[in-house]
């Protein structure tokens, strides 16, 4: 019984220790979480600026909130296997599941009104590995960082100073060139004639281990017709719906995958930053759309594209965007599913996105 006082303090010190331990990992939690500290930028925090004035709308998505949904293939001709061991560039075809959307969040909004057009995917393999992306039609991102990206919610929801995008501008010069291309790029009255691009950089290793930057591009096989943009006014509130929808009952419609491999010293950390057109690119395979379903009832409503969920052979670089993406969809994904009740549903075989 002589050893107990020694084993009691033994006991002591490995419980303080252990609380130590689990009080370090709470503080540090706190602080990524931006508990200890408000001017922190957090997940939440960029999708409360993403939410309009009347508020965000129940149900949906926080941004991209108007969309639709389709089902087809990723046919893989085998080329992007120097660069990539994901199991999905391996020649074959593997099942998608996808969603066409528009940069918004108001699922009401005539299309007319909204300037960024999106492709989100999720690409299976055999095993199980999934390959989720969710890319959008400008050729680059509007601002460098994520900071960036909340200073601009906050600018352009600030309507008591008149100078706050100014200002806003002057301090990202990278926003002038967004708001040229915006103000510039034709419009198409389809989504089957739109380019969708990552912008965020990732890294591809291949089966012998070695890295590569590259960002990735879904080319259309349809032809781009520009169409004044008073004339798309003019079309209804849900043309580009009824234009897919069309389209795809007629025929399947195609996205050559065009992978982009970076030079050494090209900007990886920066989706503002477009790279120079001469860069090496691989024809990786092909993207089928089959079927069109409207979201209500689609199998993509409630699937959440964190483009972070990568298979063996594709990772994040050192981009801070997919991580912040990845924080923002999920704070979105909890507080759409949280609201189900409030999501409007409408009869299978309907035509609302």
């Amino acid at each position: 019984m002589a050893d107990k006082p020694t084993s009691n303090a033994s006991t002591i010190r490995s419980l303080v220790l252990i609380a130590a331990v689990v009080v370090a990992l709470v503080a540090a939690f706190a602080f990524t979480a931006g508990w200890l500290s408000p001017d922190r930028l957090t997940p939440a925090k960029i999708v409360n600026g993403l939410a309009p004035p009347g508020g965000a709308a129940l149900g949906f998505r926080r941004n991209h909130a108007k969309g639709i949904c389709f089902t087809g293939n990723f046919e893989s001709n085998g080329a992007a296997v120097a660069l990539s061991k994901a199991p999905m560039f391996a020649p074959g075809s593997y099942p998608v599941t996808g969603r066409f959307n528009l940069a918004t969040a108001d699922p009401n909004a005539p299309d007319a009104t909204v300037r960024v057009r999106g492709l989100s995917l999720r690409i299976v393999a055999a095993d199980g590995s999934e390959w989720r992306s969710a890319m959008i039609d400008p050729p680059f991102f509007a601002v460098a960082t994520p900071q960036a990206f909340y200073g601009l919610l906050q600018a352009s929801a600030n309507k008591n100073d008149p100078d706050a995008m100014k200002n806003f501008a002057a301090a990202h010069p990278e926003f002038g060139a967004f708001v040229a291309w915006a103000g510039s790029a034709p419009w198409t009255g389809s989504y089957t004639q739109e380019r969708y691009n990552s912008l965020n950089s990732f890294i591809f290793t291949n089966a012998a281990g070695q890295d590569q930057a590259v960002r990735w591009s879904f080319v259309p096989a349809a032809q781009p017709e520009a169409v004044p943009h008073d004339q798309l006014k003019e079309r209804g509130a849900d043309f580009l719906a009824a234009d897919i929808m069309q389209r795809v009952q007629s025929a399947p419609q195609r996205w050559t995958m065009v992978v982009t491999v970076a030079n050494p010293g090209d900007p990886t950390a920066d989706p503002s930053k477009a790279w120079p057109e001469d860069r090496r690119k691989v024809e990786a395979g092909t993207l089928v759309v089959n079927t069109i379903e409207p979201e209500a009832d689609g199998p993509c409503r409630d699937l959440n594209f964190d483009p972070t969920v990568l298979p063996p052979g594709i990772h994040v670089s050192d981009d801070p965007f997919p991580a912040a993406r990845s924080a923002a969809y999920s704070v979105s994904f909890n507080r759409r599913t949280a609201e189900d009740k409030d999501y409007p549903r409408h009869p299978a075989g309907g035509t609302t996105p």
